[in-house]
């Protein structure tokens, strides 16, 4: 199967809202406990923009939209502008299909494009396929936040990853 890398737009957030909205009902994803409605999708998508955010698309030979990834700041402060906390996410239907390390890996090219110097991942700890993707991309482990949420009547540890860049070339502490 042929894919297509590209940049999402506007159109696509009703899929990228089901793409979100499936691993808030039946994964530990997200931790967040109701669906997005689509104007909280509106919102998140004009943050991504102000910010100059990427929001990546994999596509399938009919566009349909079979996984994205994204990031946003790490932190507010102006010492972490460096810094960037990623997530990917693969239809439910797709996933074991290398949708992810593709998504990935174009997100990590971006993020040096962009002159960032570390992608953080935070990760459900019991989410070994995430975990995994993220390992064999070259990204290590920092450390866990035990019972850092709560879904599913349970306590959730968070996992982070990390993955530091050769970017960029001249750090500066301008705002």
């Amino acid at each position: 199967m042929e894919f297509i890398i590209k940049p999402c737009e506007e159109k696509q957030l009703p899929e990228i809202r089901e793409i979100f909205n499936e691993a808030i009902l039946h994964s530990t994803a997200l931790y967040d406990y109701k669906p997005r409605k689509m104007e909280m999708m509106n919102r998140w998508y004009l943050e991504k923009q102000n910010g100059n955010y990427p929001i990546i698309g994999l596509f399938d030979h009919d566009d349909l939209l079979l996984g994205f990834a994204t990031y946003g700041s790490f932190r507010s402060r102006p010492a972490y502008k460096y810094t960037v906390e990623h997530s990917v996410y693969v239809r439910s239907d797709q996933r074991g299909k290398g949708i992810g390390t593709l998504l990935l890996r174009e997100i990590v090219k971006i993020a040096q494009e962009q002159d960032y110097h570390v992608l953080v991942g935070g990760i459900d700890a019991s989410n070994q396929e995430s975990i995994r993707l993220h390992e064999k991309e070259g990204f290590v482990f920092n450390g866990i936040i035990r019972e850092a949420g709560f879904k599913f009547g349970r306590w959730l540890d968070l996992a982070f990853y990390q993955l530091i860049l050769k970017t960029p070339l001249n750090p500066n502490e301008d705002n």
